[in-house]
């Protein structure tokens, strides 16, 4: 039984330094620094590519939201990539006055090979772009956005995450667990390591690229979760990506559990990809680099299901040695409780934290945050879940809730003064 205790407190130990690490990386989102200096003042000309699979629902309002940017209009034109559509998302497209391109595939769905097949076009034009904007067709964009992104790119920056809100976070308990997810990452995370010169990672849509990072090799992009994967080849080189809390773009996310416990799924089984892919590459680049900013990009492959896993390994061990005698009940109870208290509870506290710091409208999120324990453990049974058996198929998530700029601006104004 000697060398389970050894292997038990080896492990405890891997638990807390990586928690205390991420601890002290995230109270660094309280630093407010000075703004970087302009290297050039300039407007730069810009391409929204939309990638569209059967969004004649949402796909208009996107568009509107983008035409109406605080932005030069003959600076930016909008591209929808309708992809494998069966519906009217080109036809309305067109008439919202955006440049549709219709692809066909019955093989390469993803995202990722729409974006490949697409920029290969505009790299072969030598179009007269600066940088491209990728959005999902849910999406709706503050005004602000590309001139927020214009601003960065001024300041030297080429791969940069605009602040993904959400445009329905009251409509159930699962849009609220997405909400209080993504609003923890975006401070904890993504600003926490900007303002420590990390490198914050791509979240899925509403991020900037400049053109001439793609042009080598496009968007080579393999995993279901394009985004971490082409973040992690960055960081791979050694560089840093960007981070622009002033441009917001909304995202809608899934009301029910089904359809978000496919997507959270396929999230799960792209980031075990990443994790065979590029784990050793990740190694790699620290090696070369010895900056912080690649250990920080290999704890990040490393921290999620790797972490989960080793959690299960202790609580196994602990039964283990429980069942030979090595423990006491009340030993074993405690040692469960440490491991699974701070999974329940914790998260309504970081929730409750961050509703405060963000000065968001606590009252709308109070069913939100008591289920918040139930929407990050359903992840973690997902996790468990992709372990031994993963679809690779993309899934498509319904996108229904058909809800304009106006409307999310005003009914912020309303929950604020609930």
């Amino acid at each position: 039984m000697e060398y389970l205790y050894i292997i038990q407190q080896a492990l405890v130990w891997v638990l807390t330094i990586f928690w205390l690490y991420q601890l002290m990386i995230s109270i660094c989102s309280l630093v407010k620094l000075k703004e970087k200096p302009l290297l050039i003042d300039k407007n730069h000309r810009f391409m929204a590519i939309i990638p569209a699979h059967n969004e004649e629902a949402v796909v208009g309002n996107l568009i509107e939201s983008l035409k109406n940017q605080d932005y030069p209009k003959d600076l930016y034109d909008i591209y929808v990539i309708a992809d494998n559509c069966t519906d009217n998302t080109a036809k309305i497209a067109r008439e919202k006055g955006a440049i549709v391109y219709e692809r066909f595939d019955s093989e390469k769905k993803t995202k990722g090979y729409a974006l490949q097949w697409f920029l290969q076009q505009k790299i072969k034009e030598d179009a007269p772009y600066d940088a491209f904007f990728v959005f999902d067709a849910d999406n709706i964009v503050d005004k602000g956005f590309i001139k927020a992104m214009n601003k960065k790119l001024c300041q030297g920056e080429d791969v940069v995450q605009g602040y993904r809100d959400i445009k329905n976070p009251t409509d159930s308990w699962v849009t609220a667990g997405y909400a209080i997810f993504y609003w923890t990452m975006h401070r904890f995370y993504h600003l926490a390591r900007y303002n420590l010169g990390l490198s914050p990672l791509l979240n899925g849509t509403g991020f900037m690229v400049k053109f001439d990072v793609i042009k080598p090799n496009g968007w080579d992009t393999e995993t279901l979760t394009e985004d971490i994967e082409f973040s992690l080849k960055r960081i791979i080189k050694g560089k840093k990506l960007g981070w622009a809390t002033d441009a917001i773009v909304y995202d809608e996310q899934p009301v029910g559990f089904r359809q978000s416990w496919s997507q959270r799924t396929r999230w799960s089984v792209g980031h075990i990809q990443c994790i065979q892919k590029y784990t050793k590459e990740l190694a790699k680049g620290v090696k070369e680099y010895k900056t912080l900013m690649n250990f920080d990009g290999l704890l990040y492959i490393l921290g999620s299901i790797p972490m989960f896993v080793i959690t299960l390994v202790l609580l196994l061990i602990n039964a283990i040695m429980y069942l030979n005698n090595g423990m006491t009940t009340m030993d074993l109870v405690i040692n469960y409780a440490r491991y699974i208290i701070p999974t329940f509870f914790l998260p309504i506290l970081t929730g409750i934290l961050i509703i405060k710091l963000d000065k968001r409208p606590l009252k709308p999120m109070i069913k939100g945050l008591i289920c918040y324990p139930l929407f990050l453990g359903s992840w973690l049974v997902i996790n468990f879940k992709v372990l031994f058996k993963r679809n690779t198929t993309w899934e498509k998530i319904d996108h229904v809730r058909d809800i304009k700029i106006n409307e999310v601006q005003e009914e912020a104004k309303i929950a604020e003064k609930v």
